[in-house]
């Protein structure tokens, strides 16, 4: 029996592979390196996509359809009530979720991945006392997400910076949420319930909801003189620095960089991220003190922090951003795990007391 699955392969997909050895991600075939700050979410999505629907838009169409599907789930929104508002966003965003029909063809793909969009900046803005703004599915995709937090339009860098990111965080293997997506899928529940499962599993502090925690750190230290006392107290509380190890990448996270770098060009720099960047050395360097055995590198949620704050994302929306990118993966690996036909039914040991026997 392996704890927590360690090195079972559970499935064999088309979509990604994470060699946590050399520190590399292949996404449907081509390197990170050759997608992040490359291609747009529409045409990450649509390359993933390919090949499990039927009637996938081709071209610029699928670009308009997404935004189109945007427009389609604003509708939605009219049903946050005070209480939904009051809720973390995560939860506010996973109750909308629920709110869309079931079902397995592009149409129901399209809204899915259009739904987190418009929903995160909803929530956002009533938390704030102000007023959802309507999707314009005439913008790109990232354009039109920051427009509906913010209320003006992005700047092309602002875009271009929040597509390096959903593009990035768009699949990477069997993760947890993958998994959830796909063990529902396999009950043929529909492509919403696979949705909903990977959002569940990704809520989690130990998945999705580790990011926000990033800028805790960042400003609780306060500034660079600060980093050695804080992270060493911390370490010596059992505490877990947010933002380094990984359960796969032995070296340092490729998302990590990817976003490192579209940081960088951004059109605006406060020295939030030289502050940063000096923070990691510090952590990095005491790491490799305390816990010399262990392979303990940056991952993707030290940046993914970074650069969702300079775009304005409130820490506690961090998860569903998150989601907006990994929704792509959770649909792409519930078409291929239907494709495959087999339920997911593992074994389990049983390890309770034995049976009495009847007086």
């Amino acid at each position: 029996m392996s704890d927590g699955l360690e090195n079972v392969v559970a499935a064999q997909t088309v979509l990604s592979d994470v060699d946590g050895a050399a520190g590399q991600l292949v996404i449907r075939g081509h390197r990170l390196d050759d997608l992040a700050g490359r291609v747009t979410f529409a045409e990450a999505a649509q390359l993933m996509l390919t090949g499990f629907f039927d009637a996938l838009p081709p071209g610029d169409a699928f670009e308009a359809a997404l935004g189109q599907g945007r427009v389609d789930v604003f509708g939605e929104v009219a049903s946050l009530d005070e209480t939904l508002v009051r809720r973390a966003p995560v939860e506010a965003l996973r109750a909308l979720m629920a709110r869309l029909a079931d079902g397995d063809d592009a149409a129901t793909a399209l809204r899915l991945l259009a739904a987190p969009a418009v929903f995160t900046p909803a929530i956002i803005r009533l938390q704030r006392g102000l007023a959802p703004i309507m999707p314009d599915g005439r913008l790109g995709h990232s354009a039109d997400i920051l427009r509906m937090m913010r209320g003006e339009a992005a700047s092309p860098a602002q875009a271009a910076a929040l597509d390096t990111y959903l593009v990035t965080v768009c699949d990477h293997g069997l993760n947890a949420s993958t998994f959830a997506a796909r063990v529902v899928a396999s009950t043929q529940a529909g492509l919403g319930s696979a949705v909903l499962a990977g959002l569940s599993a990704l809520k989690g502090p130990l998945h999705g909801g580790a990011p926000g925690p990033v800028i805790d750190m960042l400003d609780q230290i306060g500034e660079v003189g600060n980093a050695r006392a804080w992270l060493e107290a911390a370490l010596q509380r059992g505490d877990r620095l947010m933002g380094f190890g990984h359960r796969v990448y032995r070296v340092r996270d490729p998302r990590a960089d990817a976003l490192k770098r579209a940081i960088r060009q951004l059109d605006t720099d406060s020295g939030r991220l030289a502050y940063a960047e000096a923070v990691e050395q510090a952590a990095l360097a005491i790491l490799r003190e305390r816990k010399p055995n262990r392979a303990l590198q940056t991952n993707v949620e030290f940046y993914t922090a970074l650069l969702l704050e300079a775009l304005a994302f409130p820490p506690d929306s961090f998860t569903c951003v998150f989601a907006m990118g990994r929704t792509i993966g959770w649909i792409a690996h519930a078409r291929e795990q239907v494709a495959g036909g087999r339920l997911i039914r593992p074994q389990s040991t049983y390890v309770g007391p034995a049976p009495r026997r009847a007086a």
